[in-house]
């Protein structure tokens, strides 16, 4: 579990929520004409603009958010100089029972049509394509949550004006004022709550996740090409270490 993710919402609610209570209260922010008009408004669009099967997964993308596989990069190029050394002190078919071993998916794909001997540039063209498009699918839950912020804060928008012209239209009647300025201001409350925690910052943590995956990715690919090759473990290790910022890289040869 990734615990920024939660603190930083708990942060959110706690802040939020308790300088409403300590104010007037949490009941004056609830406005159920305002709740119609952002939640229902920001569901519909979301309904049209993206693929039901893509939206029953939100709830999904959440937990990606907050509990998302994790990413070891130098766990990886260890892993990738260990299986470099075997392959050259016993032949690269000495890997077959570390494929078979593999937990991870794209390593053990790579890794098999290595010892399978399969041509350098087949196995780097699949493995692109494996990477680009599961990049590109990232991309697209991606888009939800950055249309989530979109559409939130349009909808507030456009419940401000509603407010706005009721209010007008019942400037004689101070008991219709009150109400029409409400809606006014809580879609636009509505809507920036919605864009700015539940849309924006989940947008922003998935695309990080999605770097964090392409760059393993990358790390394994560049690690099969040099093992097929019969690079040099030191080699290898040099070549993987320039992924990690300086005062990570550290070598299992020193």
């Amino acid at each position: 579990m990734d615990l920024g993710t939660v603190v930083g919402w708990v942060l959110i609610c706690v802040l939020l929520f308790g300088s409403m209570a300590i104010g007037v209260g949490i009941g004056p922010y609830i406005d159920i004409p305002s709740v119609m008009i952002v939640f229902g408004g920001t569901t519909g669009c979301l309904m049209v603009g993206f693929k039901m099967e893509q939206l029953k997964k939100m709830f999904t993308f959440y937990g990606v958010a907050i509990k998302p596989t994790m990413v070891d990069i130098p766990g990886t190029i260890t892993k990738m100089v260990n299986y470099s050394t075997k392959a050259r002190r016993d032949g690269i078919l000495a890997l077959e029972s570390d494929v078979n071993n593999e937990d991870n998916e794209f390593l053990k794909k790579g890794l098999s049509m290595a010892v399978d001997g399969n041509e350098p540039d087949a196995i780097r063209s699949l493995l692109e394509i494996d990477m680009e498009q599961t990049s590109s699918r990232h991309g697209g839950n991606i888009k939800i949550f950055e249309q989530v912020g979109g559409f939130s804060g349009a909808m507030g928008m456009i419940g401000t004006l509603i407010g706005l012209v009721a209010m007008l239209l019942n400037m004689a009647d101070p008991s219709a004022i009150g109400p029409a300025m409400a809606v006014a201001l809580l879609t636009t409350l509505y809507g920036a709550m919605i864009g700015n925690i539940l849309g924006g910052p989940v947008a922003n943590i998935l695309s990080i996740r999605n770097d964090d995956e392409m760059m393993e990715k990358q790390v394994i690919l560049e690690g099969i090409m040099a093992i097929q090759s019969g690079d040099n473990p030191r080699t290898l290790e040099s070549k993987l270490m320039a992924y990690l910022p300086p005062k990570e890289r550290k070598s299992q040869f020193e």
